[in-house]
């Protein structure tokens, strides 16, 4: 698998207006209508997703495979939200990036997330394998 095209530096970024749909309550992370943590890290691995996936061989994809951030400030519905992610690493398969979410007053979170690439051929054939563990595949 040829991975050059990955290196330090590139970078995503992906925002959305909060709405109710992305609330804590809606998802059920909690009672409070501001945004929710788990849609925040969504928009995290999505920007993560974003500055890589244009440079992954053919039959290849990225799977998160470890996030560790903070939420630090709320979001009331109707705030834009912009997470970014950078690449600072690669190891091998593994993708290390620099993650944070800012909304258009704070910083409302930051962390790390890796993400492994994956052949989608192969990682296809196991979860046939594995549904077939359960009469399903």
């Amino acid at each position: 698998m040829e991975l050059t095209g990955l290196h330090p530096g590139l970078s995503g970024t992906v925002e959305i207006v909060v709405g109710e749909e992305h609330t804590a309550p809606h998802v059920g992370s909690g009672r409070v209508h501001v945004l929710a943590t788990p849609v925040m890290i969504n928009l995290m691995e999505a920007a993560a997703l974003q500055a890589v996936e244009g440079f992954l061989p053919a039959g290849h994809q990225t799977v998160g495979i470890h996030l560790d951030v903070t939420h630090v400030a709320a979001t009331p519905v109707g705030m834009r939200v912009k997470a970014h992610a950078e690449l600072t690493r690669v190891d091998k398969r593994t993708l290390y990036f620099s993650v944070h979410a800012d909304d258009e007053k704070d910083r409302i979170g930051e962390g790390a997330h890796e993400r492994i690439v994956i052949n989608l051929a192969k990682f296809d054939g196991r979860m046939q394998d594995k549904l077939k563990l359960i009469g399903r595949g």
